[in-house]
């Protein structure tokens, strides 16, 4: 009688070492790049061939069963091998891949790194679709977790041992208002700035300044806010046709002003910049074309935004 391993499939330990990282079927599905049903036909196949469920459910979540806590261990080391082993030989062709790449950004960074990025693509990659989600901060290592994005691009972050981290590119905070405003004859110095009225763009109606930090560093109170909207676009039209102004990163607010009637100034104050970085998750880490994927994306976003220094 043949034995149930002579025509053992490999990539059933790949859906097997999934499921153990993601905690379930759909994170399994994203990370390996297919469909639900299949990653479910795949574990089927693992639970008749190991004759355990490996995976029971609880809640929203896959629990590992005794015997795959006991393996999994050795199932990633032979996986990592196996990995290294054909990435020594690897002749990876983007033109080939036919997929989609899931990148959580910002609205500011949307409209800076994605023309470029879209460009890139349509050379090298023609059939790589791109979806932009927006992923809040406090979901940024969970969203990764669970393999629902590929990719995230946001100020620095604490994350865990399992979220991979580089450094992109560090932006500054310019003041945006009206052309024919008081200040708009030169640098905005605080006495001023706190004199105004102010638009915030925040996604929660109840969330505080996210620049009141800043404020109580330089021993400030908070500023008027008389409009607290969803997107910067929306927050600098209100700006061209009212007294207030609007405080944003400035990469962003170059492009603003070359499309709307407002001014960009500097603010006399001692606000270090923001780093902005792009984190993935550590099982990521070697996939060549994850690799691929985070060049084309890191490379956008610095170029982006040095196309936009370039030009002050």
């Amino acid at each position: 009688m043949a034995s149930p391993f002579t025509r053992l499939d490999l990539n059933l330990f790949r859906v097997m070492d999934a499921v153990y990282e993601h905690g379930g079927i759909s994170g399994a599905a994203r990370h390996l790049h297919l469909s639900q049903p299949a990653v479910s036909h795949a574990l089927a196949r693992l639970r008749r061939l190991w004759d355990d469920p490996l995976f029971v459910r609880q809640g929203n979540s896959m629990v590992p069963t005794e015997l795959t806590r006991r393996v999994i261990g050795e199932v990633q080391a032979h996986l990592r091998g196996l990995q290294s082993l054909m990435a020594q030989a690897d002749r990876f062709d983007p033109a080939t891949l036919d997929m989609t790449l899931r990148v959580g950004m910002r609205d500011v960074l949307e409209a800076i790194a994605l023309p470029p990025l879209i460009a890139r693509l349509a050379l090298e990659a023609p059939r790589v679709h791109l979806t932009s989600v927006r992923v809040p901060r406090d979901a940024l290592e969970r969203t990764l977790t669970l393999g629902e994005v590929d990719l995230v691009i946001d100020r620095q972050r604490r994350v865990g041992e399992r979220i991979r981290g580089e450094h992109l590119a560090d932006e500054t905070l310019a003041v945006l208002m009206h052309a024919d405003h008081p200040l708009a004859d030169g640098p905005v110095n605080l006495d001023d700035y706190f004199a105004c009225q102010h638009v915030m763009v925040a996604l929660q109606p109840e969330r505080p300044d996210p620049l009141q930090p800043v404020w109580a560093g330089l021993g400030r109170g908070p500023r008027e806010v008389i409009l607290r909207c969803q997107h910067y676009f929306a927050a600098a039209n209100v700006v061209a046709h009212s007294s207030a102004l609007l405080t944003l990163p400035r990469t962003y607010a170059e492009g603003l002003i070359r499309g709307l009637p407002l001014v960009l100034r500097e603010l006399q104050a001692p606000i270090p910049p923001m780093g902005i970085w792009m984190y993935w998750h550590a099982d990521r880490e070697d996939d060549p074309v994850h690799r691929w994927m985070r060049a084309c994306v890191g490379e956008a976003a610095c170029q982006s935004m040095r196309a936009v220094h370039d030009l002050r």
